[in-house]
Formats: C-alpha cells, structure tokens, sequence
C-alpha cells in the first residue's frame, strides 16, 4: 500500500512542476493525482496504518493539492490559448526600438520584451525607432521611423556580396 501511495505522491509533485511549463491542465492532472493520493491516504489509515506518519502526509497533499487547484483555476480563468493571439494583436501600432540591426530581419524591443522582427521598408539601425505593422506569431512585421532608412529591394532579399561570409 506504500508503494501505491509514493507512486501518486511522486506523480503528484511531476505533475506540479511540469504544469509551470505545459500550463494549467497539467495543474488540473495534479489536483486529479491530489485527490486520489488523499483518498488512498484516508484508506491507509482506516485499514490501521501509522496515524501519526499518514495524517501528516494527508495535510501535505490536501495543502499542494489546493495549490495547485488555486494555479489551474487562474490559468485557466485567463485563457492562455488565446493569450498570445491576444497579446499579439495588442502589439499592433506599439511603437519599439530596434535592438539590433534590421536588415531587414532583426530583433525588437516592444512594451519591454525583445520579438524577432522583419521590417517592411528597409534597413533600420540599432536604437532606431519602429512601429508594429503585424503580428504573426511571434514575429513582428515593423515599420522603420528614422531617417536614412534604406529600402530594400525584392532582388536584395538573401543576397550576399563576394566575400562576405555565412
């Protein structure tokens, strides 16, 4: 009976810390894992188990168990398969700054986070100004704000000049 309740309180604890990384229904999985380790617990003490070990054991699965029932609750209240379509279409018309060169894929820094980013009218120089256009993913389509931001032509896209290296 000792090894049973191990394997849920081990597939408990998984469960717990993979749902930081998968999302809320792997937290819902541990509440479900939660249940069943505490009714396994309450069966070990009526057959007679040791009361002191099995209560405490108890307590600590009922306080993870509401731990993570508290977290699924909360990640799936906000919805997170939307979220990032939703965030993203927030970025549209937010104004940026190019972390590094776009020429013209490069990295931006929006609302303080750093997005992959292509710009849509040419080459924009590191610290230069840009406003998202598009949202795809997790690539922004942007617009260079600065002066002397050249275009790029249709027949310079993935052109490298003798010499330069890959």
């Amino acid at each position: 009976m000792w090894v049973v309740a191990g394997v849920l309180l081990g597939l408990l604890v998984v469960a717990l810390a993979a749902g930081f990384h998968t999302g809320p229904h792997t937290h819902l999985g541990a509440v479900v894992l939660g249940v069943l380790a505490g009714v396994w617990l309450v069966v070990m003490i009526l057959q007679g188990g040791s009361l002191a070990t099995l209560l405490a054991l108890l307590v600590a699965v009922v306080l993870v168990t509401t731990g993570a029932g508290f977290l699924a609750w909360q990640g799936l209240r906000a919805h997170p398969r939307d979220a990032a379509t939703f965030r993203a279409r927030s970025l549209e018309g937010a104004e940026g700054v190019a972390v590094t060169d776009l020429d013209p894929d490069g990295v931006v820094r929006v609302r303080g986070e750093d997005w992959s980013a292509r710009s849509a009218n040419g080459t924009v120089r590191h610290g230069g100004h840009v406003q998202v256009l598009r949202a795809r993913g997790v690539h922004l389509e942007v617009w260079g704000e600065e002066e002397g931001t050249a275009p790029v032509l249709p027949a310079d896209r993935g052109r490298r000049d003798v010499g330069e290296e890959s």
